[in-house]
């Protein structure tokens, strides 16, 4: 049990690090200079496919050696808390759809007041909530209608993970939109929805 949690948790490290590394600037950067304007086409499907391929040991893993059943809830709760898993499942792409200009790569690049940049143009589901990838992240995953050893301990790493990724993609939004999004950070709150939107 003990060595299949510690390679179940050594695959979500490497998870963490291939991915946070292809999420960076830097790396974007590096792609950038080196491919060209190309790379705009296929590198958010690329980045996807990696993520996707690099986490499926870690699933496959959980899959063979879950652990010991912490607990199993009933229904009706379960199916109230799977409910909750499908609302917040909807949260990835309104975001993708409300705002788009966050996930074009030369935009990321870009600074503000440059040709090249946008607005932060708040609208759809970000005028209530500033990060809905991390909220719909933690719900989904905290509302699992069961719960396991290794399972509990994924979600916990998850958790962290989500989070510090989180504080970096702030960052970037700070050096991609200045001013402006420091101004809607103090108005909408991370993770945490407000009932009535500021924008």
């Amino acid at each position: 049990m003990v060595s299949s949690t510690i390679i179940i948790i050594l695959c979500l490290v490497a998870f963490a690090v291939i991915h946070s590394i292809t999420a960076s600037l830097p790396f974007k950067k590096m792609v950038v200079n080196a491919l060209g304007s190309k790379v705009e086409t296929f590198y958010l499907p690329v980045y996807s496919l990696i993520a996707v391929i690099t986490i499926l040991p870690v699933v496959y893993l959980l899959y063979l050696n879950p652990g010991r059943v912490l607990y199993i809830v009933p229904s009706p709760w379960r199916w109230v808390m799977v409910s909750g898993q499908l609302i917040a499942a909807l949260a990835a792409p309104m975001a993708f759809r409300d705002s788009p200009q966050r996930f074009k790569l030369h935009l990321q690049l870009s600074r503000p007041e440059t040709p090249e940049s946008e607005p932060l143009n708040i609208k759809g589901i970000f005028r209530w909530i500033r990060d809905p990838f991390l909220a719909s992240g933690l719900v989904i995953i905290w509302l699992t209608p069961f719960m396991t050893v290794n399972l509990l301990i994924v979600y916990i790493i998850t958790t962290i993970y989500f989070y510090i990724g989180s504080v970096h993609v702030e960052k970037r939004l700070v050096s991609q939109f200045g001013d402006e999004y420091l101004e809607y950070k103090k108005k909408v709150h991370r993770f945490i929805p407000l009932i009535k939107g500021h924008y």
